[in-house]
This record gives C-alpha cells, structure tokens and sequence, in this order.
C-alpha cells in the first residue's frame, strides 16, 4: 500500500520531496510508458507522415497533388477490400490463402456468364456473388466445422478455385461482348472519386461497424483471444468462423468482379498478385491504434501506407527490384518497431 501511494504521488507530483529518487523514477517510467503507448498505437500513423513529407520535398511538382492522391487511392481499392475481408478472418484467428484465387475465378466466371452464356451483367453479379458465399460455407466446413488447419484447407481451395476459373473461361483473354454497364461499375466516378474508391469505403464502413460496433463483433474479437474460453462461454465459434470465411470470399469476389470491369475484359490469374498485399496490409494494421490486434482502420491504414509508398518510389524513377527491397524493409521497420514499442509500452 506505501509503494501505492508513493508511486501516485509521485505521479501527480505531490506529497514526496522534489528530485526525491523514487519519484523521479517513477516519472521516468511513466514518461517511457507514455512514448511506448504513443509510439505503439500510432508509430505507422508517425512512418506515413515522414513517407509524405520525404516524397514531397523529393518530388514537389508530382507527389503532392490530388491526382496523384487520387491515383494511390483508385491503386489501393481492390487491394483494401481484399485485405478489409482478410481482417475479419484474421481477427479470429484464422487465414484464408484463397483470396487471389477467388479473385481470379469471380472475374473469369462473371465475363464467361456475360459473354459465353449471354446472362445479363446485374445476374452475373449476383450469381457470383453466391457463388463466392458458397465457397466460404465449404472453407467453413473444413475448417472451423471438421477441423482442418486453414493454411492447408484454403490453398486446396485455391488450386480448386483456379481449376474453375480455368474451366470457366478455357484460359482464354476475353475483351469482347462485355456489356457497357458492367464496364461502367468499375471504370466510372462520382464526385471525383472512382466507383472502386467509393465501393471501398463502403465496405470498409459496414465492416468496422461489424467488429468494433456490435455484439458479433465483440464475439469474434472473444474467439480470436481464446477460442476454447469463447466456445465454453456459449458463443458459436464454428458458426461466426464460417461468417468470416463467407465475407472474406464475397470481398474477393467483388474485387474480381471490379478487376474485370475496370479493364473491360478477362485475362487469366487476374487476383494472385493482391494476396500478399493483402496480408501486408493486414498485418501493418495490427501494428496500428490497437497494437497486436486486427482491426479495420488500421488495415484501411495500411493498405494505403504500402500503396503510397509504392507510388513514391515509382516516381522517384527507381528501379522495380530497389522498389521491391525498399517496401519490404520499410514494412518490417514499421511494424518491428511498433511491436518493440507495445512491449516497452
């Protein structure tokens, strides 16, 4: 109890002798507690202020401009979606490897249904869509359901998920017969914002309000801690886990389904490039506002902190494999120092 009083008056700087060791170093602590609190929930907030400072003073006459930042903005789109359903399934402690290849295959099913089988855009839309959910109920029954290690069950589900893209569209490059409305969904803005832009923030929005607003997101957050804790606490982990597996396929298969809007076509594979960033994304975000844990506006974070930084880098005329090694070791000192951060903290 002496220890208790001595360390709070320390605090608040009364009842103990001025420069008196004890609360000197209490004030030391407290100070350090306070930087590693700071450094630990906003050291990549910290990171994308010096990035867009340095790009700026490099670059005047191109970085800082609202083209420019509405370029990094239409570049991130599909990407944060991806990562934004990524976060979901993450936050219970469960991965998907199947996101590229949902991407993929969305894209070639909704143009081979437009263009082989002459199904209006708007019912191409949906049935992809249903399809995408379908694929989350199956990663849900293999995993949380019978057991199986996602990272094992959602690769098979990849490899399937090409296979049907494949068999879908016969690996051919489609750029003919695409209706003009389906064009439109991703090529087209509003308010000077791309649809891509736009369809983002909404998913972003209807997301956050899911884990950080109600009472399921509560439950997946309690699953991710302790998974056997929850269960025994009488929440349905098998059921919310396959939630999660079912938004993370349907945000794949809109990315898909923008992807081939936007380029007004097909072409093979058009999703396994947005898996690793994705999980980059995802990651870095952990390492924002809520130190170790998952979250939506951190991922929102850090989608756009890697897009800025790999647009930066472009136009500083680098080449691509000096591009390639600065992103990474930026993304590792990011997300290293505000780990060390939250410990000291």
């Amino acid at each position: 109890m002496t220890n208790q009083i001595t360390y709070a008056a320390a605090e608040d700087g009364g009842g103990a002798p001025p420069g008196a060791p004890v609360a000197a170093g209490a004030h030391r602590r407290t100070a350090r507690q306070r930087a590693g609190v700071f450094f630990a929930r906003y050291g990549v907030l910290v990171a994308f202020g010096l990035m867009l400072l340095i790009f700026s003073l490099l670059r005047p006459s191109t970085f800082p401009t609202v083209d420019n930042a509405k370029s990094i903005l239409v570049n991130a789109a599909p990407g944060m979606i991806v990562a934004l359903g990524l976060t979901v399934v993450l936050v219970m402690g469960d991965f998907d490897l199947s996101i590229g290849s949902m991407v993929g295959f969305a894209a070639g099913a909704a143009i081979a249904l437009m263009v082989y089988h002459g199904v209006g855009w708007q019912l191409a839309i949906v049935l992809v869509i249903l399809m995408a959910l379908g694929v989350g109920i199956v990663n849900g029954l293999l995993v949380p359901v019978f057991g199986g290690n996602s990272f094992i069950m959602t690769l098979g589900m990849a490899t399937i998920l090409t296979g049907l893209e494949y068999a879908f569209t016969s690996q051919a490059t489609v750029f003919q017969g695409v209706p003009q409305g389906y064009i439109d969904l991703g090529a087209k803005s509003m308010l000077g914002l791309s649809n891509q832009v736009w369809i983002a923030l909404v998913v972003a929005l209807i997301l956050w309000i899911l884990l950080d607003a109600t009472e399921l997101g509560r439950f997946m957050y309690a699953i991710g801690g302790n998974q056997e804790a929850a269960r025994l606490s009488g929440i349905r982990t098998r059921l919310l886990r396959t939630v999660g597996f079912m938004i993370v396929a349907s945000t794949a298969a809109i990315v898909g389904i923008l992807i081939s809007a936007a380029g007004a076509g097909y072409t093979p594979n058009a999703g396994q490039y947005l898996l690793l960033p994705a999980y980059a994304g995802a990651f870095l975000g952990a390492a924002c506002f809520r130190p170790g844990e998952f979250n939506i506006p951190g991922t929102v974070v850090g989608v756009i902190f890697l897009g800025t930084i790999g647009t930066g880098l472009t136009l500083l005329n680098l080449q691509t494999y000096l591009i390639n090694l600065v992103q990474g070791a930026i993304l590792i000192v990011a997300v290293l120092l505000s780990t060390i951060a939250a410990r000291r903290g």
